[in-house]
Parts: C-alpha cells; structure tokens; sequence
C-alpha cells in the first residue's frame, strides 16, 4: 500500500517512516504543504496523513485541492490542535479520521488500516480493456489482477484512452484532462507519458497506437483491442487481388472486425 506521509517535524516523520514500512507501507515523504501537492498529483496513492500544521501550505489547505482531484483517497490528519472546532473544520475539509500530538503509533495504525478496509469495500472496476482493469475511485489499474504502478498524469491519461477506447484522441483533449496549459505543444511530453504507458500495460492485451497528421495534429492517440489489429495485420493484399480470405477466422468477433475494416478499406469482395 502506498502512503504519503506529510509531516514537516523531521524526527517524528523518520520515526513514523521507519514504523510505517515495517508495517507494509511503502511510504512516500513530504517535509511541507508544497510538496505533499505536488507528490499527491504525480504519484498514486492508496492513502494519505496529513499534518494540520505543514509550512509553505497547510494541511487544511492542501486536502481541500486534493478533494478536488481525488474524492475517495483515505486521508488522515495529524495535529497538535485538540480543540473540538479544529477537529469539526478538518473533518468537513474532507479528512476521514483525526489523530493528535501526542499519540501511540499502534493507534495510529489501527486507525490507517479500517480506512483502508472501509476503502476497499467502496471499490468497484469501472471498465475492463483486455486483461486491464481500471478502478476509478481508488485510481488504481491492475494487469491480469496485478497492480500497475502509475503516477497521476499516466492515470489520466490511461482512464482518457479507455474512456475514448476505438476513437482518436488528440493532444489538445489530453492536455485538458491534466488541466495543463503550460505544456500544450510543448517538446515531446506526451510522447514520453505514451512510452510509459505502453510498457506499462505491457500483456494487458492491449495497444496505443499513434497516429499523425490528423487534422493538423501533430500526434494522437488511439487505444484499441488486440483482437482488432491482429485482424487488421491478417488484411494484406496478395498480388494486387481485391479478395480477402476471411472463413479461416472462426471467431465471429474477429469476423466482424473484419468486415468493418473491409468495408472501410474499399476493398471490394470477401469470400
């Protein structure tokens, strides 16, 4: 399980690090507001602690954007603050538990565990390509029922193209989805996510491809089924004939595919 631990007291994070990995985490470190931001948009997470009091932005502050990107992630609220008033404010920021300074880390455990457990219970696959499933409220893809590891930009756009599975997508809509002006038409970035995103779900019966020079685009991008490019490779003219041999294919899917591409291509008889 990975966990994000934003605690600006650096004793007690190594401490609560070092405690919480020999517990199963794979715990991630942010020593203020600014990065435990920046950490809970790239990465995924299955959990998050935060610290009322970080420098830079406040805890408060920072679960009230990531509610807005991630309304089901677990979080927890570490502070020193016991007054009733503080605890009402975090809870109606979106935290789902509160712990205050001092306290025992068993307790905390406990605690980080029946989030997780109420947390799995809500969880649901919301769409399944191939062998790749994708959960939307926990952010998580798993290949063949193993959890892939991907950071925030590579789950939207991961969910963007199963979402539009079959259709193309272009730069400009991928742009939109991570909410990023500042890089359209910038260097090669998406290339670089599609890279990752390939080898990722490598085995998930699954393929990006790019297309260019669609409508002015430079680059787009397509996710399509397996079944449907081995069908489009089994396509090949042989000595310049217009018949394609399609009974061998005893897949009725596969046939459909077939006759579409077909259809599409121009070509003019099956047999």
């Amino acid at each position: 399980m990975k966990l994000l631990l934003a605690e600006d007291d650096a004793l007690l994070a190594d401490a609560l690090t070092t405690q919480l990995r020999g517990s199963g985490f794979d715990v991630q470190h942010a020593p203020n507001g600014a990065v435990a931001e920046f950490l809970l948009e790239r990465d995924a997470h299955d959990i998050a602690v935060l610290d009322l009091g970080l420098p830079m932005l406040d805890g408060l502050a920072v679960l009230k954007k990531l509610r807005l990107r991630q309304p089901d992630l677990p979080v927890l609220l570490l502070t020193a603050r016991d007054a009733l008033e503080d605890r009402v404010v975090g809870l109606q920021a979106g935290a789902d538990d509160y712990v205050t300074k001092p306290f025992d880390f068993p307790e905390l455990l406990a605690r980080l565990q029946a989030l997780l457990r109420r947390s799995q219970r809500q969880v649901g696959v919301a769409c399944q390509v191939g062998r790749l499933a994708l959960d939307d409220q926990a952010h998580r893809a798993t290949v063949a029922g193993e959890a892939i590891d991907l950071s925030g930009r590579e789950w939207t756009l991961l969910a963007l193209l199963v979402q539009q599975q079959g259709k193309v997508v272009t730069k400009d809509q991928i742009h939109a989805a991570w909410h990023d002006e500042s890089e359209v038409g910038a260097g090669n970035a998406i290339e670089v996510y599609v890279h990752r995103l390939r080898r990722k779900t490598e085995g998930a019966g699954i393929v990006i491809r790019t297309i260019r020079g669609i409508r002015s685009e430079e680059h787009t991008s397509e996710l399509q089924s397996l079944a449907y490019l081995v069908c489009s490779l089994l396509l090949e003219k042989k000595n310049g004939t217009s018949v394609i041999l399609i009974n061998s294919v005893n897949r009725p899917r596969y046939r459909v595919y077939l006759e579409r591409i077909i259809l599409k291509s121009g070509w003019l008889k099956t047999v």
